[in-house]
């Protein structure tokens, strides 16, 4: 059973229905959860919904998202996520500076050290996770489409770690992600200058997975986002999670470390009753019906 805040309990009233699909659950949350249905069941959408802020993080935000990843890590119904805005023009423009302003030192430590846990629980969760950008995705927005496993975006989207131009730096996890991602010294020229940088050129850089033409609902990075997730659904999703683990463990250590990475998480679908159905599929000439078991 959920603990999400008293406030939010028409939220989770709905979000424990994993049956059900459905688009927009109310007005006014900042957090709206989707789970679609028909061919993309499976996937399961959430949807930044703070307009008024231009999706920033606040203190209300960070705690009710981090709520519903405690949740989804444990939901094996959701075989991909797509995080996508639902505010026009703009997928997160970073932390609420607002807010920050009438934060102490200390409490601007404690937010901060909130947000990285955020971001690296974005990043630890057990299915794929793709950051739709069809907006500006500036600091802690740009480190939270970092955190996700893979990123689709619009060709005029605006992005990039623009924290040095505040006299602070990427904190949530902006320094280690993108050096790992580019090389380090694209990633220090980025970070160092705050450079503004656009979906297409992000492409370029090998930032973004897939870049496309904006459309003219605004909607073409999410589109593209869930096609993406369309393609992983067939395919074994303890396979896939496997495989995901294998990939973020095994690029942190030594080459043969990592073989011994893959070989811990290859054993974990050998006994798996997918696996066996794959077998009997290929010998069928028949498409596999996985069941995450």
């Amino acid at each position: 059973m959920f603990s999400y805040r008293l406030r939010y309990s028409v939220f989770a009233m709905r979000f424990i229905n994993f049956r059900r699909s459905y688009s927009v659950l109310s007005e006014g949350r900042e957090i709206l959860v989707e789970r679609l249905a028909g061919n993309q069941s499976g996937i399961t959408v959430l949807g930044l919904n703070r307009p008024e802020a231009k999706n920033a993080f606040s203190r209300d935000l960070v705690d009710t998202f981090s709520d519903i990843l405690v949740d989804l890590k444990k939901d094996n119904s959701s075989r991909v996520v797509v995080l996508r805005s639902l505010t026009p023009g703009v997928f997160c423009a970073g932390a609420d500076l607002k807010e920050r302003k009438g934060m102490s030192e200390k409490e601007v430590s404690e937010f901060v050290t909130q947000l990285r846990q955020l971001l690296i629980n974005i990043e630890q969760l057990p299915m794929p996770v793709i950051a739709a950008l069809d907006g500006a995705a500036l600091g802690g927005g740009f480190e939270m489409a970092l955190a996700c496993d893979m990123r689709t975006a619009a060709e005029n989207a605006k992005m990039g770690l623009v924290e040095t131009k505040l006299a602070i730096i990427p904190g949530a996890g902006g320094t280690q992600r993108l050096p790992r991602i580019l090389s380090p010294a694209l990633a220090k020229e980025l970070i160092f200058t705050a450079r503004v940088f656009t979906g297409a050129d992000a492409q370029r850089m090998g930032i973004v997975n897939h870049v496309v033409a904006q459309n003219k609902s605004g909607d073409a990075a999410y589109l593209k986002a869930v096609s993406l997730a369309e393609e992983i659904l067939p395919n074994g999703p303890i396979g896939v999670r496997m495989a995901k683990l294998a990939v973020d463990k095994g690029i942190q250590v030594d080459l043969t470390t990592g073989y011994s990475i893959e070989e811990v998480c290859y054993a974990q679908v050998i006994p798996t009753k997918d696996r066996l159905e794959g077998l009997e599929a290929f010998a069928e000439k028949r498409k596999p019906v996985y069941k995450g078991e």
